[in-house]
């Protein structure tokens, strides 16, 4: 008996990892649900130093198409880009979300420093805007557990992605992109690309994912927040019939 206590007491601290990176992982959403034939595209709006900063030629395929997207907006990029905020705010398939304020990386800060990056990029959509933002991707994909419990404490939701494109990869094509994501296709994909022109082919890409997956395979695209708390119903994307 003594022998097993000793053994439980040598095991605890690994059960307990164990347990708090599960608990962590429940609170990170890196996928939809596997029972839905839908996947979310996903646009980062990082700040850039060169360039416009804004992939107009791809969210004019988006529109015209009639593809529900979600894009996460740092909050150097807002600044910056006020026409843009909202333009995207005017189009009733697309959602916003929140990306860090000065993109930076959050393991590296103190807590009063992640919440600043994390918390200020969605008041400034909030005060700015009128735009309730509650989905939140961290910059680079890096966090740490004060970033998860802030998070959860500033009633956002933690979203990542289970399918990377790549796309600000020089040295990506735009058939080695599509041909990837194409095949590991998934119900429930969150696919993560860039709006901000750093994918040269990005627009592209997205069109032959529409034409691949979305009319040729039936999978639904969807916002985010859909893919996670509705997923049912007439797609979204459907085109209104012509009045007769």
């Amino acid at each position: 008996m003594e022998r097993m206590i000793r053994r439980l007491l040598l095991l605890a601290p690994a059960l307990w990892l164990g347990l708090s990176a599960a608990a962590t992982d429940a609170q990170v959403v890196r996928t939809g649900p596997s029972a839905c034939k839908a996947i979310a595209l996903t646009f980062d709006l990082c700040p850039v130093r060169n360039g416009r900063g804004y992939d107009e030629p791809l969210i004019k395929t988006l529109m015209e198409q009639r593809i529900p997207a979600t894009f996460f907006l740092s909050g150097r990029w807002i600044d910056r880009h006020e026409a843009e905020v909202r333009a995207l705010q005017a189009v009733p398939f697309f959602e916003i979300g929140t990306h860090g304020q000065a993109h930076a990386h959050l393991p590296q800060l103190d807590e009063a420093g992640q919440r600043a990056e994390i918390a200020d990029a969605v008041h400034l959509l909030k005060t700015q805007y009128g735009i309730e933002a509650p989905l939140f991707r961290p910059p680079y994909g890096e966090f740490n557990d004060v970033t998860v419990d802030l998070v959860r404490a500033l009633g956002l939701r933690f979203i990542l992605w289970d399918r990377i494109s790549g796309d600000p990869d020089p040295r990506l094509s735009r058939a080695q992109i599509a041909e990837r994501l194409i095949a590991q296709a998934r119900n429930g994909n969150i696919i993560v690309f860039h709006a901000n022109g750093k994918g040269a082919h990005t627009k592209d890409v997205v069109e032959d994912l529409y034409r691949e997956l979305v009319v040729a395979k039936g999978f639904r695209p969807v916002t985010v927040t859909q893919l996670l708390d509705q997923c049912q119903g007439e797609p979204p994307h459907a085109r209104r019939q012509p009045d007769h």
